[in-house]
C-alpha cells in the first residue's frame, strides 16, 4: 500500500535525527531484535518509506520506538505519518479485565518466546498520581463472594512467598504461578463484596503482587510486558490510594530503563517518584535519591548525579534500622548504587572498589540472584581494568550457583562470558572458564 504523495512528516523525524538513510534502518533492526522478531532493512526500504510507501504494521511501532529514542521525547504516528493502530483507537480495558487477560497470557510458560516479544517504550504514558487515586471503575460486583481481611493477609502472604521464589531462582520460575494467582484469586477477589476498609487493602496488595509479577517480567528480559504489569500496578495503588507502593513502582520503572541505558526516561521516572514520595524518613529519602543518582549519571547529568548519591548517603548514614522501613535501602544498597554511579561517569576502578563494598556489607537475607547478577558485573568491569585472573574468579563463583537460578538476565550475563574471553586463550585459566560457561549455557 502507498500514499500519492512523500512522507512529509516522516522525513522531518528523519531529518531531525541526523540519521542517514542506513543507520535509521540498523537501529529498526536493532529494535526487531531486541523485541525477538529480527527483521533486516536496508536503505532502499527507509527510501522508499520516506517517499510514501507505507511500512508494514509490524515494522511502525519500531519505527516510532526509534525516532522517540532518539529524540528523547514521544513520537506519535500521525507525527510520523502513519495511521492510528487500530487497538490504540479502542478504549482501554477496565483495570481488572485488563489485569485478568494479561495473567492469562502469562500462565502458559509454553507461550512465553511469544508473550516476551514486546518493546520497551521510552515514551510509555504514566499515569500521574491525581489520575490514578481514588479513579477504580464501577465494578459489578459478585454477591456470592464476600471477602474480609482474612483474604487480604492471604494474598499478602502468596506475594511474600513469589518473592522469595523469585529472589531464590528467578523470574522465568516464578512468574506463570504468579500470573495465574492474579488470574485465578486475586482478580475475583477484586470484585467480591467487601467492606471499604477490606476494598482498599486488596487493592493494594494487589498493586504490590501485579508490581512484582511486572519485576519477574523484566528478569526474563520482557520489557515491554513489564511496563503494562507496571502501569496496572500504578492504576491499583491509585485506587486503594496507596502512595508508597505508587511510588515503589515509579522507581522500579526507573530501574528498569536505567539497566536498559536509557537516562534521561530513568530520570524522568525515577524524579516522579521523589516528587510524589508521600514520606520523609531518612530510608525513603535514600531509597529515591540512589535511583536519581543512578539515572542521572546515565543521563550525563554529572553535578546532579554526585548531589543525589550524596543525599542518598546522608539519608543512610540518619537511619537507625532497615527492620519495617519502605525499599529496605541499607548500606549494602548504597554501595550498589555508588558503584553504578560511579561506572557511569567513567569511574571503572571506583565502581569496584564500591562493588566489593557492597559484597562485603551484604547480609544472609539478600536475595541470590542479585547477588549473581551484580558479580558478573563485577567480572565484566576487573576484565575491563585488565585484572584477567580476578575477574575470572569472580565468573567462576557466579558459576558455581548458576545452574539453580532461572533468571533471563544472568543467562545473557553468562552468554557472554565465553566472547569476553575470546581475546585471552592464551592464559589457561581464561580458557578454562570459557569453556566451562559454554558447557553450562548450553544445558
Amino acid at each position: 500500500m502507498t500514499t500519492r504523495h512523500p512522507n512529509a512528516g516522516l522525513e522531518r523525524l528523519h531529518r531531525e535525527t541526523g540519521w542517514t538513510l542506513r543507520q535509521l534502518a540498523q537501529e529498526i533492526n536493532r529494535l526487531g531484535t531486541e523485541r525477538g522478531t529480527p527483521v533486516a532493512y536496508q536503505k532502499p526500504s527507509v527510501h522508499q518509506w520516506l517517499n510514501g510507501q507505507l511500512p508494514k504494521e509490524s515494522v511502525r511501532p519500531l519505527i516510532i520506538e526509534a525516532f522517540s529514542r532518539k529524540l528523547l521525547r514521544p513520537v506519535t504516528y500521525g507525527e510520523a505519518g502513519f495511521p492510528e493502530p487500530a487497538e490504540e483507537s479502542k478504549n482501554p480495558p477496565a483495570t481488572v479485565e485488563g489485569l485478568m487477560e494479561l495473567g492469562r497470557q502469562d500462565m502458559d510458560p509454553s507461550r512465553r518466546s511469544v508473550l516476551g516479544a514486546g518493546l520497551f517504550s521510552v515514551a510509555l504514558t504514566v499515569p500521574g498520581w491525581q489520575d490514578v487515586v481514588g479513579r477504580m471503575e464501577a465494578i459489578k460486583q459478585n454477591p456470592k463472594l464476600r471477602i474480609g481481611q482474612a483474604e487480604v493477609r492471604a494474598v499478602l502472604a502468596m506475594t511474600e512467598r513469589l518473592s522469595d521464589l523469585d529472589d531464590d531462582f528467578g523470574g522465568r520460575y516464578a512468574r506463570p504461578m504468579a500470573a495465574a494467582f492474579l488470574v485465578n484469586t486475586v482478580s475475583p477477589y477484586l470484585k467480591a463484596e467487601s467492606s471499604s476498609e477490606t476494598r482498599n487493602s486488596m487493592l493494594s496488595a494487589a498493586a504490590f503482587l501485579c508490581y512484582l509479577t511486572g519485576w519477574m517480567a523484566v528478569d526474563e528480559g520482557a520489557h515491554g510486558r513489564a511496563q503494562q504489569y507496571y502501569v496496572r500496578a500504578l492504576e491499583l495503588a491509585g485506587a486503594s490510594g496507596d502512595h508508597n507502593t505508587y511510588c515503589h513502582v515509579l522507581r522500579g520503572m526507573s530501574v528498569q530503563a536505567a539497566n536498559l541505558g536509557h537516562g534521561a526516561p530513568a530520570v524522568r521516572l525515577a524524579n516522579a517518584a521523589a516528587e510524589a514520595a508521600p514520606e520523609s524518613t531518612p530510608r525513603m529519602r535514600a531509597f529515591m535519591a540512589g535511583q536519581q543518582a543512578h539515572a542521572y549519571a546515565l543521563a550525563g547529568e554529572r553535578t546532579n548525579a554526585r548531589t543525589a548519591l550524596r543525599e542518598a548517603e546522608r539519608a543512610v548514614n540518619q537511619a537507625e534500622s532497615q527492620l519495617g522501613t519502605f525499599g529496605g535501602f541499607s548500606s549494602a544498597t548504597l554501595a550498589y548504587s555508588t558503584a553504578e554511579v560511579r561506572y557511569a561517569l567513567g569511574d571503572t576502578l571506583g565502581s569496584i572498589q564500591s562493588l566489593q563494598d557492597h559484597f562485603r556489607l551484604r547480609d544472609s537475607t539478600d536475595m541470590q540472584r542479585s547477588k549473581l547478577i551484580f558479580s558478573s558485573l563485577l567480572a565484566e568491569r576487573q576484565l575491563q581494568v585488565g585484572h584477567l585472573e580476578e575477574a575470572c574468579a569472580t565468573w567462576n563463583s557466579v558459576l558455581d550457583e548458576y545452574p539453580a537460578i532461572h533468571s533471563g538476565r544472568i543467562d545473557e550475563q553468562m552468554a557472554k562470558i565465553a566472547s569476553l574471553l575470546s581475546s585471552y586463550q592464551r592464559n589457561p585459566i581464561a580458557r578454562q572458564t570459557s569453556e566451562r560457561s559454554r558447557e553450562l549455557c548450553l544445558k
